[in-house]
């Protein structure tokens, strides 16, 4: 995963007053980053709309729909870290904010790997708080054990 997301794909410390506002600055980072095009942002928010991508342990994985993949430039991952957290669903609360961008097949690999790296509470727990976006992306780009 270290090509798909680096330092400036990273926002720690942010504020924001919504579900929709996350999903928004997580897709302009993925823009900024040369991941997406700007219409993509809007299909993060519909694809929100059909189905909650909270995956549990403070974490949400918003990503547009399967119709939007040309508005893929390339694959990449953007992180937006909420220290107070934003209500994403009723007793759902998202501290991390993890937008995916894949091309193709790539985008459900891309999804169970970051499912697979914030499954553990205590590491999804240190990544909701740290002000070191250099943590984030160490601990988003270690390799996934084969258990």
């Amino acid at each position: 995963m270290t090509d798909i997301l680096t330092l400036n794909s990273i926002r720690v410390q942010a504020k924001v007053a919504s579900k929709e506002e996350a999903i928004r600055a997580a897709g302009e980072l993925l823009l900024e980053a040369g991941y997406v095009l700007p219409e993509y942002i809007d299909s993060m928010l519909e694809r929100e709309k059909t189905m909650s991508t909270f995956v549990g342990n403070g974490v949400s994985i918003p990503h547009g729909e399967f119709k939007s993949l040309g508005l893929v430039k390339k694959t990449g991952i953007s992180v937006l870290q909420v220290p107070d957290g934003v209500e994403w669903q009723p007793d759902d609360i998202a501290y991390l904010i993890v937008g995916i961008a894949a091309e193709g097949d790539e985008h459900m690999q891309v999804l169970m790997n970051l499912a697979n790296v914030v499954e553990d509470l205590e590491t999804a727990k240190l990544l909701a708080q740290t002000d070191d976006p250099e943590l984030i992306l160490e601990k988003l780009n270690q390799p996934i054990s084969e258990d």
